[in-house]
């Protein structure tokens, strides 16, 4: 089930509807988890599984290292986490690339091997619910957290329908104590959480799917030879698009767990605002990158052990945050440039440390900052690396014999909107969408609002799938 679709409107307004009723917190609390289960059921009933998998495993995996006395014990319940989370994300996520790459190999060395036809379908949002619970383990095996106090409280809070399928990625600490006592939206949460779901699926069925999907696809899924104006428009394009899709995907969650009294943190703030990488990940897609750090560049030594080893975890952990992505190697090169960059950033500032930059520079340096983003994005948008070398090739205006692709008025729409995005996130930087809210009076929200959802209306199409839910 998705988001932006009929079916998700009716469904929501029966979770609502029943949330409200006069029962016992603890009956809510269920009637929540069948609905998460129902949620996830409407897309592959089978696949609910390995929620449950994943959700007994790992509460029994606390409660064994609460009980654990030795220190090989609790390493033991620990990596049986890892090992039963991992094991699932490996096998469904990346089965068919170790493959495929296992052939590669073997074909270098003169041995050709054809590996089994392998029809392994990929369980939408299982890099997140995965993420989630071994988060739950990971913190209890630090001494971060103390186990849920009740089963219900924990299995609500891997299968919680807002988050459950792209994020946000929610940490236990964050949500099972909200969990804990009963919770129900006041009317300011209510309205709030609403306005929040309208904007985010204005982000997505209009802007993502309605004017920014078709130019970047008409660049990047077509044989044709794109010139510097065409790679940049469709790279522009596709930019807008990725944000307008996920970031619309967290809106809405955020704001349906806040029409029924949940608070979830935010997962963007204003990512193309950004001066410089490390500004970028502490503002896009925040969540994973806390994750990251929390679970995997900490672990590996963060900035304790001197520059050379901080580089060297630096540029594993976004290795790994490409790979986590998708199972191919044009995400494992996005995720490099971004650690590159991050590294070339990182030692820059090491050497600059005294000098304060003036505006100026400051816009030099968050006009840069976009522009080489655009640049990561070829490598995720690019199913192959083929295609990826000729869109930067246009895009650095290597490309002569190439021939006008988009048509003027796809131009115009894109460098419109998202340069309109680009602005919004300028002006938005430093503040917070429910500081702007709150300062604008009613009958200039009502219009904005009643815009937003005569466009939503006008533009729902088939609800197609929001692109995360491949991760």
């Amino acid at each position: 089930m998705v988001f932006n679709s009929l079916t998700f409107v009716v469904f929501f307004a029966c979770v609502l509807a029943v949330h409200a009723l006069p029962l016992s917190w603890t009956t809510r609390k269920i009637n929540l988890l069948v609905a998460s289960y129902l949620f996830y059921a409407a897309w592959n009933p089978p696949f609910v599984i390995l929620l449950w998998i994943s959700t007994v495993v790992d509460w029994y995996a606390a409660k064994g290292l609460v009980r654990a006395v030795q220190p090989l014990q609790r390493r033991a319940w620990m990596l049986l986490s890892v090992v039963a989370n991992l094991g699932m994300l490996g096998y469904f996520k990346y089965g068919g690339f170790v493959l495929e790459n296992f052939r590669v190999a073997m074909l270098a060395f003169g041995v050709e091997y054809q590996p089994p036809a392998s029809d392994i379908v990929l369980p939408v949002g299982i890099s997140f619910y995965t993420f989630a619970t071994m988060a739950y383990t990971l913190d209890i095996y630090l001494r971060r957290a103390e186990p849920a106090r009740n089963f219900l409280d924990y299995a609500l809070f891997v299968t919680f329908f807002p988050h459950l399928v792209a994020g946000p990625i929610m940490r236990p600490t964050e949500l099972v104590p909200q969990f804990e006592q009963p919770r129900r939206a006041d009317s300011r949460m209510l309205f709030f959480g609403l306005a929040l779901m309208t904007l985010g699926l204005f982000q997505k069925v209009v802007l993502a799917d309605t004017f920014l999907a078709r130019p970047a696809e008409m660049v990047y899924d077509s044989d044709k030879l794109a010139g510097a104006l065409d790679a940049w428009v469709a790279t522009l394009a596709f930019s807008g698009q990725i944000f307008c899709d996920f970031a619309g995907y967290s809106t809405t969650a955020i704001g349906a767990a806040l029409c029924l009294g949940f608070a979830m943190p935010d997962n963007f703030r204003f990512p193309y605002a950004a001066i410089g990488f490390s500004d970028f990940w502490r503002r896009w897609h925040i969540t994973l990158s806390a994750w990251l750090r929390d679970y995997l560049y900490i672990p590996l030594g963060g900035n304790r052990h001197g520059e050379a080893r901080t580089l060297l975890a630096l540029m594993a952990t976004m290795l790994l945050g490409g790979l986590w992505h998708g199972a191919s190697w044009t995400f494992v090169v996005w995720g490099g440039l971004h650690g590159a960059f991050l590294a070339i950033e990182r030692m820059v500032r090491s050497r600059f440390r005294s000098d304060r930059p003036g505006a100026l520079a400051l816009f030099v340096i968050g006009v840069l900052t976009f522009a080489m983003i655009n640049v990561t994005w070829v490598f995720f948008r690019a199913k192959t690396f083929a295609k990826a070398s000729s869109v930067l090739g246009g895009m650095f205006g290597l490309n002569a014999a190439a021939k006008p692709i988009l048509p003027t008025v796809h131009l115009a729409m894109v460098v419109l909107i998202v340069g309109a995005i680009v602005l919004v996130h300028a002006s938005m930087r430093d503040r917070t969408l429910e500081s702007v809210i709150g300062r604008t009076p009613a009958p200039v929200l009502s219009v904005i609002w009643a815009s937003m959802l005569f466009a939503i209306v006008i533009a729902q199409g088939a609800g197609s799938a929001f692109i995360y839910f491949q991760f």
